[in-house]
């Protein structure tokens, strides 16, 4: 198959969402302060909330990866798209979706995002153009890319992000994509967050590379490898990758940061020993920022502790749209199990037979 040509893209501003109300540095790491403080407090809730059993299934939070969920999504336009793994609760919210309907969604109640059916690992929201969290390790890699081989097909100037763990590198749809998005030039941009473990297993001992950003290499694909605790960085890494991708360039991003708790919510990381818990204490990048900020004038004691009260606020609001939002009818079970009807397709419930069974016969009846 021959070569696909790049397509060419108008060249896009280097502001995401985030850009226009920050004036100054100070101003936007402010705001990253902001939105770091908020998917935190948001985060502890659904923690709380999920030992509680108001949230049921898988939860996987971003404790520890805010300044990376953050300084991603503000490098992004509105019309880009974003596919990512199934944890996903930060990126919805700094994507700019509605607290509310991402909490209730985790509540499995009928105004989450996907009306109560998706649960934790599988938000998605058309409008902020968020096409899933994925409870498959991988299982978003094909799609972003094909979603970015529709973008040149149609000379769009839109980019995909596609987020992904570490653990992910390992597995053959990641190299299956990154090949083929490096075959026809597409404008994807494909992101390790790089926590350090794969589950319990740490990256040196799952992976043969360990710098996981040099696996693009492979496909003389560009790449970069960023301090996921801080956000500005994190921002410019992202917007010089996008560029690339725009360009028909597609970009490997690797973002190292840490999950401050287990894999899920009920994993409690034994495989850490005592001083690397403390470590990971001590690089807290909300707490980093904080007194960054403080240290630098930017914020004072009374303004930290404003933007904390103000967040927590807006996640109990959210968990009372949630607790007042009704569960889905079991008549909705299979609504949005095929885009259109197919053949043969079973609308039982569980517990239903295949098929009625014959009537016994009745006892006394005549023979």
């Amino acid at each position: 198959m021959a070569k696909r040509r790049p397509t060419v893209r108008e060249p896009r501003g280097q502001h995401g969402p985030a850009g226009e109300d920050a004036a100054t540095d100070g101003g936007q790491r402010r705001e990253f302060y902001r939105r770091m403080v908020f998917i935190r407090r948001f985060e502890e809730r659904a923690a709380r909330a999920y030992t509680q059993a108001e949230i049921g299934g898988y939860c996987h939070l971003n404790l520890g990866e805010e300044a990376t969920v953050v300084g991603l999504m503000s490098a992004l336009e509105q019309t880009d798209y974003l596919f990512t793994n199934y944890r996903e609760h930060g990126y919805a919210l700094a994507r700019g979706v509605a607290a509310g309907r991402v909490m209730a969604e985790l509540y499995g109640r009928r105004d989450g995002v996907s009306k109560g059916w998706g649960g934790s690992m599988h938000l998605f929201d058309g409008n902020a153009r968020l096409l899933g969290g994925y409870g498959i390790v991988g299982g978003q890699l094909p799609l972003a890319t094909g979603a970015a081989l529709a973008i040149d097909y149609r000379g769009g100037d839109e980019a995909v992000a596609c987020v992904m763990g570490d653990g992910t590198t390992n597995i053959g749809a990641f190299h299956e994509s990154l090949n083929i998005a490096a075959l026809w030039n597409l404008p994807v941009v494909y992101v390790v967050v790089n926590n350090g473990l794969g589950m319990g297993t740490t990256v040196e001992k799952a992976s043969g590379e360990p710098e996981l950003h040099r696996k693009a290499a492979s496909y003389r694909m560009s790449s970069a490898r960023v301090d996921g605790n801080d956000p500005v960085a994190v921002r410019e890494a992202m917007l010089s990758a996008l560029a690339s991708a725009r360009s028909g360039r597609p970009f490997l991003l690797e973002a190292v940061s840490s999950r401050l708790k287990g894999h899920s919510v009920v994993d409690p990381a034994k495989y850490r020993t005592r001083e690397e818990v403390e470590a990971l204490r001590t690089s807290d990048p909300v707490a980093a920022l904080a007194f960054r900020l403080r240290d630098e004038g930017e914020l004072t004691d009374e303004a930290i502790a404003e933007i904390d009260a103000e967040a927590t606020s807006a996640v109990a609001a959210a968990v009372a749209f949630a607790e007042a939002s009704p569960a889905p009818s079991v008549d909705t079970l299979f609504d949005y199990t095929y885009a259109t009807p197919v053949p043969n397709d079973s609308r039982r419930l569980p517990g239903q037979p295949l098929f009625e069974p014959a009537p016994l016969p009745r006892i006394g009846a005549d023979r």
